[in-house]
């Protein structure tokens, strides 16, 4: 009988997601939809059973309900399992120390006993709002190789980009000197993805250790791997080349459905020997009559309007007489005759009355500065009535 497993990985997905706005005004950002038949939290899971992970720990705190339902046992990922699988932690009273999670290296030392439990070489923390294929075994057996403490995997990004990142600083032989947390002024471009593997033991030992200190903040970036570099413990970069995105604001989750569309490296979601699983809904093919131009259609619904360069989800209703261009729409979605909609993010549950005009074409769009960069949001559960209109870059969870 197994009493133990080589790695354990730990996918924190209790982030509010505040920059996305009204998509997670009632659910936590792993939960979002994405690529018409979806969710954020199914790529980090995918890569997991996909790499040979098959114990999984979900840290779940902000507007949990639907992110645990959509989990469930774990079966569409093969994450059922009697020893292992996939399990939900979320904070919980204690005899002492009780508390919300106060950061990302908080929430894994409060789940301390639970990766105790399968007593890990290794232990894999990862990020649930990034999309993205990686084999996680391969960054593993490189930890091994190296007989790292801690490895980091990172990825070019432009050097205008680079202080959105914690930024990693090696030696020609991988081996990292120095990490900037979002430095003003980087001294590299080599960006960290938030995709960690740690030696257990060392791992138990930083976290406890600052867990102890009253100044720190409770964060990997800014305080766990800083404190191991000062500490001499060795730590090594791992480059990842294929596609990664952080999609944590409105227009970084557009282009990542955008995406799907267009011709980029390394970003197929239907390669057979590396899938992405989903709970996606049982639903027959979706009825076709309309005009659908380089767009991508999920199952069930009906599309007898017009459809351009635009994401479509489950069970879509877009009606005769209708024109969506340069959308995503989520799910569970109608848009009544005449209704137009251009450059937008339709959240699931939403209807769209008659002759409605919801944001406005994409180069006029473009030019509106303003936190969404132009794109018409509208949240989960709206109406928007007949000959209602809504501008471009307007963020809308209230019924129109």
């Amino acid at each position: 009988m197994l009493t133990k497993k080589e790695c354990v990985a730990m996918l924190l997905a209790g982030g509010q997601g505040s920059r996305l706005y009204a998509l997670t005004s009632n659910i936590a950002k792993p939960a979002v939809s994405f690529g018409a038949k979806y969710r954020i939290i199914d790529f980090p899971l995918s890569n997991c059973i996909n790499s040979g992970i098959d114990t999984v720990g979900v840290l779940t705190q902000y507007q949990p309900l639907i992110l645990n339902e959509y989990i469930g046992n774990g079966q569409p990922w093969d994450l059922d399992r009697t020893f292992g699988g996939v399990h939900i932690l979320s904070p919980y009273e204690a005899k002492k120390d009780t508390s919300w999670y106060k950061g990302t290296a908080n929430a894994i030392y409060q789940n301390i006993r639970f990766m105790k439990m399968y007593d890990p070489e290794y232990v894999l923390i990862l990020s649930g709002d990034h999309i993205y294929k990686m084999d996680y075994d391969k960054m593993l057996s490189a930890h091994k190789q190296s007989k790292a403490d801690c490895t980091i995997a990172c990825m070019e990004v432009p050097l205008s980009e680079a202080s959105r990142f914690g930024i990693l600083n090696t030696n020609p032989d991988g081996t990292i000197y120095e990490f900037e947390e979002k430095p003003a002024e980087p001294k590299s471009n080599l960006a960290s993805m938030g995709i960690y593997i740690f030696t257990a033991s060392k791992l138990y030992k930083y976290l406890e250790l600052d867990e102890a200190d009253p100044d720190s903040e409770k964060d990997f970036g800014k305080n766990v791997l800083p404190a191991m570099l000062n500490a001499g413990e060795k730590m090594v970069s791992y480059r990842f080349e294929g596609y990664w995105k952080d999609v944590g604001t409105i227009s970084s989750l557009w282009e990542a459905n955008m995406d799907l569309l267009g011709i980029v490296p390394n970003f197929e979601l239907r390669d057979e020997d590396n899938i992405v699983h989903s709970r996606s809904p049982l639903a027959p093919p979706a009825f076709v009559e309309g005009e659908v131009i380089n767009s991508l259609v999920a199952t069930g619904g009906e599309i007898e309007g017009k459809v351009v360069n635009s994401v479509i989800g489950t069970n879509c209703v877009i009606e005769e007489g209708a024109e969506v261009c340069d959308c995503v729409l989520m799910g569970n979605i109608v848009v009544k005759s005449g209704a137009k909609l251009n450059y937008a993010i339709i959240d699931e549950d939403v209807t769209i009355g008659e002759n409605a005009e919801v944001g406005l074409p994409r180069k006029e769009a473009c030019t509106i500065k303003n936190k969404t960069n132009g794109i018409t949001v509208l949240g989960r559960g709206i109406s928007v009535k007949k000959n209602g209109k809504i501008p471009a870059g307007e963020i809308v969870d209230y019924n129109v």
